[in-house]
């Protein structure tokens, strides 16, 4: 799909009457600009490779899409990044990064500075430091130099916010006659001060807020936004219901094409900054697939964590009994652990980890603590085994 948008911009001034017109530049195709949606299922990971050759990635995914963030890199012939932001310290956009600091040299780490106590965010910060790679926490306004002929502006970003999601970093992508807008997990209530300031965040190409959740990309938004394309990156079938019908309603009233790495996988839009081309066909919301599939043990997982009644299930899927002894049941945000006593797992059961005021040990339910574990927004679960792999991950 090629969109020439120089043509478009020069007819709606002759046809407006602009006087200025004679005196416009009209942008000339230059080097080619690539943004890449990679796939990695619930979670968002972006890679920018600027005409100059300089590299970005924007967000890595959960931990398990690590590795498949690191290949994509390799088969881009990506040795090295000039750039990495974390936008925020959701395990869903932090978690892959963790490999990528282990594998691929970084020159500058751009982070939200939200503190978060997560086990995924020191361990991240820890590599950061260990290698010395330069670490910087921008502010609204702020640009990084990637490349003379493209701007990458920081139109959001609050190290202070009260939320994860309301903390993300925010870039506008500029290559001549084509932007790129891409919005992290932010929510309305960023949408709606960007409008009240003024901020340009027109853009062709819109990466849509929160995965296609409701709690962003507000119709009057998308409408200041005029995205001609807007990219949903989501899991198929996640738990979350992404992406919520008010989002696509939204983006289909101002005649923007979606697209969704669910979908179509790896998503690349590449660009000359004057026409663009997208190699996935637009989003059609049903038959999506995903190359990114929840981490099993292919024994014991993780079936559903409930953060407000303090609730994890844990299912054995195999056709054995496996002993839980030694196996650590562990609350990311909190950085809790749960140590598993002495007790079998039958084939095709589940037991419960209980905690808070309720918390019990009877049945098939376990009792943690009658402490708060789990209830804040948002807190992954992970569930490790006697030799301390990760074996599932809750979301």
């Amino acid at each position: 799909m090629k969109r020439l948008i120089g043509l478009l911009v020069a007819m709606l001034l002759v046809l407006t009457g602009c006087t200025e017109v004679t005196e416009t530049t009209p942008a000339v195709a230059g080097k080619e600009m690539s943004v890449h949606f990679i796939d990695v299922g619930q979670g968002d990971s972006i890679l920018i490779k600027a005409p100059n050759g300089k590299t970005m990635l924007i967000d890595g995914g959960v931990k398990s899409a690590g590795k498949t963030v690191v290949d994509y890199l390799r088969t881009q012939g990506v040795t090295k990044l000039d750039y990495v932001v974390a936008t925020h310290p959701d395990a869903d956009h932090i978690g892959g990064l963790i490999a990528v600091l282990n594998s691929i040299s970084i020159k500058e780490f751009i982070d939200s500075g939200k503190v978060h106590t997560s086990q995924t965010y020191e361990e991240m910060l820890t590599l950061i430091n260990d290698k010395n790679i330069r670490y910087t926490v921008p502010k609204a306004g702020d640009t990084l130099a990637l490349d003379p002929t493209v701007l990458v502006d920081v139109v959001a970003s609050d190290e202070n916010a009260s939320d994860n999601n309301e903390a993300s970093i925010v870039l506008r992508v500029a290559y001549q006659n084509i932007s790129f807008l891409l919005m992290g997990d932010a929510g309305h209530a960023i949408e709606e001060q960007l409008i009240q300031d003024g901020v340009d965040v027109e853009a062709t190409i819109l990466k849509a807020g929160h995965h296609g959740s409701n709690t962003s990309s507000s119709l009057p938004f998308i409408q200041a936004v005029r995205p001609l394309a807007t990219i949903l990156s989501y899991g198929q079938d996640n738990k979350y219901g992404h992406p919520h019908a008010e989002v696509v309603d939204a983006v289909t009233q101002v005649g923007s094409e979606i697209y969704g790495t669910a979908e179509s996988g790896m998503i690349v839009v590449k660009t000359d900054g004057v026409t663009y081309d997208i190699n996935a066909k637009p989003w059609t919301g049903i038959g999506a697939t995903s190359s990114i599939t929840p981490p099993k043990s292919g024994k014991v997982e993780l079936v559903s964590l409930d953060l407000q009644a303090e609730i994890v299930a844990i299912k054995n899927n195999s056709n054995e009994a496996v002993n839980l002894q030694g196996w650590q049941l562990i609350s990311v945000e909190g950085n809790q652990v749960y140590n598993f006593p002495n007790v079998n797992l039958a084939p095709g059961k589940i037991i419960y980890v209980t905690s808070g005021s309720e918390a019990k040990s009877r049945g098939n339910s376990l009792e943690w603590t009658k402490k708060q574990i789990w209830l804040n927004s948002g807190d992954p679960a992970q569930l490790k085994n006697a030799k301390g792999d990760i074996v599932s991950e809750l979301p």
